[in-house]
């Protein structure tokens, strides 16, 4: 509320944040917006082949909407609003962002052309450059080290069921109502959870560095030491580069399954939409959780499991993978994908846990950017056109074709290169991991 001109939080958060179910109901809010994120991102997956035909574009073009557009503003805009959330109220940056990109997703729908929908992608864009960062920080402030990551895989959780909301109203909502009903249907709501993080949730206390007793913004460690830190580590650039790759088979797969399916099997957006949205949505947030809260368990006793749990992960989903790509029928190919689909989003709490405690709790935010940047310049800015213009460059000789083979090639090459790249990291982790939290909690 407003009083003589000063703001005042009508929640106390050094009280608030002491009670569990108020912590869970703040992590529930977080994995809401977090979903609001992923559907609002991943939406033009199922709607992409209808946009195709109405507005006559490439794959290429496609690749370049659903990945490309979208990561160049995603990476630019994370970098400063993480620097921002380290050094204001991450909340109201949430609460901000989570408006913009929404508002921008339901502006997708009036777009009436390729330029105008492009435009309004790189919005959403800038927008959801804003949500995991301060989000990432404020679990590390409110949880401790050792329910970290199963409070980061919960909150992870919300990619899942994002792909489930967005399959599946997008598949329905387009085969009756258009695919410009869909965006617009799916960008409003978060308009309402933008207002209910403003009053409800409280900016949680900022854990204090026992080497960074700064009681003022200008004494926080530099973007520079950071990066510097960071990059220090073996570690952390294994696990990055292991974690980039993940991300660069999970958006080939989620971006263009939908495509694969209607051109090489003839299945309709709603049929598609359905078993998705079950598959990733359920399975797949189960599966996030579950690598968060086994990685938690494991690494109690070896913190060598946050790879080595990620080995396991990717490698299990490779053969289904494989013979998704070369079923006899669609049906064949949805259930081949069940296990790639439960499996393919755990990566991030394992990645996010080590990197914190490779840093200062004041580079925390920054330090999730500098993961987010990596992960999506090569996963978002790189997955799906990289497919998209092999596709284009085979489709002469192959026809529809061309896409199952360009999706083939490049998730098997990405997942065999993130389980060699977390096996290395296996072996610096144990010298350079900080696993000792000091006296926040």
């Amino acid at each position: 509320m407003v009083f003589k001109g000063v703001v005042v939080e009508l929640i106390d958060a050094d009280k608030s944040y002491k009670s569990k179910k108020y912590r869970y109901y703040v992590l529930g809010i977080f994995s809401v917006t977090y979903m609001f994120n992923f559907v609002d991102r991943q939406i033009l997956a199922i709607l992409q082949e209808p946009i195709k035909v109405e507005l006559g574009l490439s794959d290429t073009q496609l690749g370049l909407l659903t990945g490309f557009a979208f990561a160049v503003f995603y990476i630019t805009m994370g970098l400063p609003i993480a620097r921002l959330a380290d050094r204001s109220n991450r909340r109201n940056i949430v609460a901000s962002c989570l408006g913009l990109w929404s508002l921008m997703t339901a502006v997708c729908g009036l777009a009436q052309s390729y330029v105008q929908l492009l435009f309004a992608r790189m919005g959403v864009g800038v927008g959801e450059a804003g949500c995991s960062p301060p989000i990432h920080s404020m679990i590390s402030d409110i949880f401790p080290l050792k329910e970290r990551a199963s409070a980061l895989g919960f909150y992870n959780s919300g990619v899942n069921v994002g792909m489930l909301v967005g399959f599946l109203l997008g598949g329905w909502l387009q085969e009756y109502f258009g695919w410009r009903v869909a965006l617009m249907a799916v960008g409003i709501p978060g308009l309402l959870l933008a207002v209910l993080m403003r009053f409800t949730v409280a900016e949680p206390p900022r854990l204090v560095h026992s080497s960074a007793q700064a009681k003022n913004a200008d004494q926080l460690p530099s973007f520079a030491d950071t990066v510097q830190l960071l990059w220090s580590k073996k570690t952390f650039r294994l696990m990055v580069l292991g974690g980039s790759m993940c991300a660069f088979t999970g958006y080939c797969l989620f971006s263009w399954t939908p495509s694969f399916l209607i051109r090489s099997y003839g299945l309709s957006t709603g049929t598609i939409g359905t078993w998705l949205a079950i598959s990733i949505g359920v399975g797949g947030a189960l599966g996030t959780w579950a690598t968060g809260y086994f990685a938690d368990k494991f690494a109690a006793k070896d913190v060598r499991w946050y790879p080595w749990i990620l080995v396991a992960t990717y490698g299990l989903p490779l053969p289904f993978v494989i013979a998704m790509f070369f079923s006899t029928s669609g049906i064949q190919a949805l259930m081949f994908f069940i296990v790639p689909a439960i499996l393919l989003a755990g990566y991030l709490a394992p990645l996010i846990t080590v990197t914190h405690s490779l840093v200062e709790p004041g580079m925390r935010a920054v330090s999730s950017a500098i993961v987010l940047l990596m992960v999506n310049l090569i996963g978002l800015g790189l997955g799906p056109v990289s497919v998209g213009m092999l596709s284009d460059y085979l489709e002469p000789d192959l026809g529809p074709e061309s896409l199952r083979y360009a999706l083939f090639l490049f998730t098997s090459i990405s997942l065999i290169l993130s389980m060699i790249l977390f096996i290395f990291s296996a072996k610096y982790i144990r010298v350079e991991m900080v696993v000792s939290e000091r006296s926040d909690h």
